[in-house]
C-alpha cells in the first residue's frame, strides 16, 4: 500500500468518525429476505451456484509438502484430491475411478508414486492419466488416453491452494482483482501452516460469516475482547467486485495499550514487508464466498465457513505465518492447539446458535441492513449475480442497488471528504 493509499484511508477514517448520516448518494439497502437463511429451496441454489462456481480456499502446501503427497479434500460437498506432482505442480482430481466410480483414496492424506484406486487396481498418474488397468486382455478397444481421473480446476497463490469446479472459471489471479497487489506485502509465498482447527456450529453459516463481515456488533457482543483494540467509528469498508470486501479499522485514539490480544502476538516472527496500515490498524478482507481474514505483521490468519445443512456449519479456523523456528508457533484463533475457540470467537460462535433460533422463528421477516453492514449487501448482491435471477424463487432474490460507482476503485467519501 503506497503512501497515497494510506492517506486517502486515514481521511476516510476522519470522514467516517465524523459524518451524522450514510455519505451523500449512497443508496438505501432494502431487507434481506428471511428465506435466503432458512429455505431450502436457497440452500439448493447456493451449492449448485455458489459453491461450484467460486474459487475456494482448500489446502496449504505444508499439507502435501513432497512429490507424491496427496490430501483428501471434502468441504464443498465433492470429494476432492489434491496432488503433489513428480513435476512441481499441485494438481486437484475428483475422488472417483473412471471405471467403476470407486474412490481412489479412502484415507484423509499420504504419499504414493502412483494413484491406485483400491476396487480394482487401476493405477493413474499425479496427472491423472491412465497408466494401467488389471487384465487389461479382458477390456476390447480400451482407450486409456481418454480414460483418466476427471480433473477440478486448482491454482496457487503464494503457498495457499485454491479449487474451482468450473471448467469455465476465469483464473484464481482474475477473481482475487486488486486484493491480489494489496496481498503482496504479506509474503504469501513464504507463509507457513501453523494451526488449523474444524469446529462445528449449529447455525447457517452466511449467520456465522457475517458476524465477520461488519463491527456495528463489536460494542455489543465483544466489550473487553474487541472493542478496546478496534475504533469502530472511524472503520473504512471498501467493496471490490466479485463480491470482495475489506474493513479498515484504527485503534481508538485514547488506548494507551492495545490489549492484551496484540501482547499476546508479540513473541511471534514478524514480516518486515508489512506496511503501515496492518500494523496499527484491523484490515480484515472477506473474499467471496467464505473466507475471512484479518492480515497482520504476525499472521495470516483466515476464518472459512462451510455449510453442512441449512441450520449447520464448519468453522475451519487457520493461521499462516513466517517460520517461527523455536520460537512460539502461532495460532490466533484457539487455544492450546485447538482445545478451544479464542474468547473472540466464543463471543460469535455462542450467539451464532442463538441467531438461528431466531430466524428459525414465525417472527423473522427479513435483515434491514445499515450503512456500516454494507460488506453483507455487496456479497449477496453477488451472489444473485452468480446464481442468476431467473433462477430464484419469488421473495427470496435481493435487489441491485449498490452500483459500481461505490466499487472500487470508484468511492465517492474521497470527494466528500475533501468537501
Amino acid at each position: 500500500m503506497n503512501q497515497q493509499e494510506i492517506q486517502t484511508l486515514r481521511t476516510l477514517m476522519e470522514y467516517e468518525a465524523s459524518r451524522s448520516a450514510p455519505p451523500k448518494g449512497f443508496p438505501e439497502l432494502p431487507d434481506i429476505p428471511a428465506g435466503r437463511y432458512t429455505d431450502p429451496r436457497f440452500f439448493e441454489l447456493e451449492k449448485e451456484h455458489i459453491w461450484r462456481k467460486s474459487w475456494l480456499f482448500a489446502a496449504h502446501i505444508d499439507e502435501i509438502p513432497q512429490p507424491g503427497c496427496w490430501r483428501l479434500w471434502e468441504n464443498a460437498g465433492q470429494p476432492v484430491i489434491i496432488v503433489h506432482a513428480n513435476d512441481g505442480r499441485v494438481n486437484a482430481f475428483y475422488n472417483t475411478c473412471s471405471h467403476r466410480g470407486a474412490p481412489i483414496v479412502t484415507e484423509q492424506s499420504g504419499q504414493r508414486s502412483r494413484l491406485v484406486c483400491k476396487y480394482h487396481g487401476w493405477t493413474y498418474s499425479h496427472s491423472g492419466d491412465l497408466l494401467a488397468v488389471r487384465d487389461p486382455e479382458d477390456f476390447v478397444n480400451l482407450d486409456k488416453s481418454c480414460r483418466g481421473l476427471t480433473p477440478v480446476r486448482c491454482e496457487r497463490f503464494g503457498n495457499l491452494i485454491f479449487v474451482n469446479f468450473d471448467a469455465n472459471a476465469d483464473s484464481l489471479m482474475q477473481w482475487l482483482g486488486p486484493v491480489a497487489d494489496e496481498w503482496e506485502e504479506f509474503q504469501f509465498g513464504n507463509c507457513r501452516l501453523a494451526a488449523r482447527h474444524i469446529w462445528d456450529l449449529n447455525c447457517n453459516w452466511k449467520i456465522a460469516m457475517e458476524a465477520n463481515a461488519e463491527v456495528y456488533h463489536v460494542r455489543s457482543i465483544h466489550p473487553r475482547t474487541v472493542a478496546p483494540i478496534l475504533d469502530d467509528r472511524r472503520n473504512v469498508n471498501t467493496l471490490y467486485p466479485q463480491g470482495h470486501g475489506r474493513m479498515v479499522a484504527p485503534r481508538p485514539q485514547t488506548a494507551e495499550d492495545p490489549g492484551d490480544l496484540l501482547t499476546q502476538r508479540s513473541p511471534w516472527v514478524e514480516m518486515e514487508t508489512v506496511g503501515e496500515i496492518a500494523r496499527t490498524c484491523t484490515q480484515s478482507y472477506g473474499i467471496f464466498p467464505n473466507w475471512v481474514s484479518p492480515l497482520s505483521q504476525w499472521t495470516i490468519p483466515p476464518l472459512l465457513f462451510w455449510p453442512n445443512g441449512i441450520n449447520k456449519c464448519r468453522l475451519e479456523t487457520w493461521t499462516l505465518a513466517p517460520d517461527w523456528g523455536d520460537g512460539i508457533k502461532p495460532d490466533l484463533w484457539t487455544q492450546n492447539d485447538g482445545e478451544a475457540l479464542s474468547p473472540v470467537l466464543l463471543e460469535d460462535t455462542e450467539f451464532g446458535e442463538w441467531i438461528q433460533k431466531s430466524v428459525e422463528s414465525y417472527g423473522f421477516k427479513g435483515v434491514p441492513l445499515s450503512y456500516q453492514e454494507a460488506r453483507i449487501y455487496h456479497w449477496n448482491q453477488f451472489a444473485d449475480k452468480m446464481i442468476g435471477a431467473e433462477n430464484i424463487p419469488e421473495g427470496l432474490a435481493v435487489e441491485q442497488v449498490i452500483g459500481n460507482d461505490w466499487m472500487y476503485p470508484n468511492d465517492p467519501r474521497v470527494a466528500l471528504a475533501k468537501a
